[in-house]
C-alpha cells in the first residue's frame, strides 16, 4: 500500500484516535542496540503518526506514552524516559504550536521532574487556545486512576456517584470517546488505557512494532475502521 491517505468520506473518519505504542523495546532488541535506541525510534512515528492524524482530518489523537505500571521498570529506563519526554518537548512544541495542534497532558504527574512538569505547563498554555488537531499525552496515566479520582472528585463535592457524573470527571471529559483503538506490538489486551472510554471503541489490534508503524499502516486502520458497522449494542438495520 502507498503512503497515501485513504480518501474516504468524513463521516467514517474516526474523531478520535487512541493509540498503545508498543514494541520500542522488542524493536531496539531485534537490533541488538538497547531499550533507548527503540524509545528515540518511536519519538519518531509518534511525529509521523501526529502529521498523519492532521492530515486525514482527525480531530483528537490521544497517545499513551507511559503508564502508571511503567514506574515499575529499571529506574535507568525510568530516568531516561524521563530525559526523553523533556528533549522532546523542548524540540517539538514550537513546531506543533505553529500548526495550530493543542497539546494537553492526562494522568498523575506528581512524581515527575519538576523541570518536565514546567515544560508540560507551558507547552499546555501555549497551545491552550488552538483549533486543529488536539493531541493529549497520557503520562503517568492509569484507567483505574482516572476512574478513582473521578469518584473521589465527586465524593469530596458531596455529589452522587452516577455514570453520568463520573463521566464528567473524567481527564478530558471534554472530549467525545474515542472512535478507534491502535495498538501495535502484537498484544491484545487494554493495559489499563482509558478503561472507562474505551466499552465501544473499535480495537485495531496489529503486530507491527511501534518504531515501524508509519503513514502507510495508519491509512490501513483508518480503511479498517471505516469499514465498520458501529451499532453500540443494537441489531443491524434491515436491509
Amino acid at each position: 500500500m502507498t503512503s497515501d491517505l485513504p480518501n474516504l468520506p468524513d463521516a467514517r473518519i474516526p474523531a478520535h484516535v487512541a493509540v498503545i505504542m508498543d514494541g520500542n523495546g522488542r524493536w531496539a532488541k531485534q537490533r541488538l542496540r538497547p531499550r533507548a535506541f527503540g524509545h528515540q525510534a518511536g519519538v519518531k512515528s509518534a511525529r509521523r503518526i501526529v502529521r498523519a492524524s492532521h492530515k486525514a482530518g482527525v480531530k483528537a489523537l490521544t497517545l499513551f506514552a507511559f503508564s502508571q505500571e511503567n514506574w515499575q521498570r529499571p529506574p535507568t529506563e525510568v530516568s531516561l524516559l524521563m530525559g526523553l519526554f523533556v528533549r522532546t518537548l523542548r524540540r517539538e512544541v514550537g513546531s506543533l504550536h505553529r500548526n495550530g495542534v493543542r497539546i494537553r497532558f492526562i494522568g498523575n504527574h506528581g512524581d515527575f521532574p519538576a523541570e518536565l512538569k514546567t515544560l508540560m505547563q507551558d507547552a499546555e498554555a501555549l497551545t491552550r487556545d488552538n483549533l486543529g488537531l488536539q493531541l493529549i499525552i497520557a503520562v503517568g496515566y492509569g484507567g483505574h486512576w482516572d476512574i478513582a479520582q473521578a469518584a473521589g472528585s465527586l465524593c469530596r463535592d458531596g455529589l452522587p456517584i452516577t455514570p453520568q457524573a463520573i463521566e464528567s470527571r473524567l481527564a478530558v471529559a471534554d472530549l467525545p470517546h474515542p472512535d478507534l483503538l491502535i495498538r501495535t506490538g502484537g498484544e491484545k489486551r487494554l493495559s489499563n488505557f482509558l478503561m472507562w472510554q474505551l466499552a465501544y471503541t473499535e480495537l485495531h489490534l496489529v503486530d507491527t512494532l511501534w518504531p515501524d508503524f508509519d503513514e502507510a499502516s495508519f491509512a490501513d486502520a483508518l480503511s479498517w475502521y471505516a469499514s465498520r458497522d458501529r451499532r453500540y449494542g443494537r441489531v443491524p438495520e434491515a436491509s
